[in-house]
């Protein structure tokens, strides 16, 4: 498709502060490198991981407005936590603000905070790498881009596990989709009742 990846970064640095641009430009790079591993469209990947967080900076108050502006179906969760609405937002101001249709892409985007039940491989590439970039710096990130070395399924699989657990430690909300896709992942390996 040849799309204008300096124009896209030369756009997004307006729309985001540094450290969130670093960390775009991080997720770009990490995830044209698992789209190469594991055979996903390598442009796609890089203009998704570019552009997954271009919503990131919106408040609460303007995530919840922009998804009634989209329809976006709200349930109780997304009403409690706006923030999880980013990445559906994100899938709809690609197009708006970038000119990009392609729904591989939006998809991508869309799913890169919560993931969801049969994903791509461009869904998993880009959710992975939004998680093992190398600005990343957490308990357990070393691990987890080895084995994004060794096998995606197993990586996506530790990733719900530790957001699941981050987000029970903390008391939140817990999304259902990341709960379907952990699971999804489990049976996909085989291990679903072990």
């Amino acid at each position: 498709m040849g799309y204008d990846i300096e124009f896209f970064k030369k756009r997004l640095k307006e729309l985001l502060d540094e450290k969130r641009f670093k960390h775009s430009i991080g997720v770009m790079e990490t995830a044209m490198h698992l789209a190469i591993k594991y055979g996903a469209d390598v442009e796609k990947a890089q203009v998704a991981g570019l552009l997954h967080d271009c919503a990131k900076s919106y408040s609460d108050d303007d995530l919840l407005k922009l998804a009634k502006k989209y329809r976006i179906e709200l349930d109780e969760i997304l009403i409690h936590a706006p923030f999880l609405l980013h990445g559906p937002i994100g899938a709809h101001l690609v197009e708006e603000i970038f000119g990009i249709k392609d729904q591989e892409i939006k998809r991508a985007i869309a799913l890169h905070t919560t993931g969801d039940v049969n994903m791509s491989l461009l869904d998993e590439a880009v959710f992975l790498a939004d998680y093992i970039e190398p600005n990343r710096d957490f308990k357990g990130v070393e691990e987890l881009r080895r084995l994004a070395e060794e096998n995606l399924d197993l990586a996506l699989l530790k990733s719900f596990d530790s957001t699941i657990c981050y987000v029970l430690e903390r008391g939140l909300l817990l999304y259902e989709k990341t709960v379907k896709a952990r699971n999804h992942i489990l049976l996909k390996l085989g291990s679903g009742g072990k």
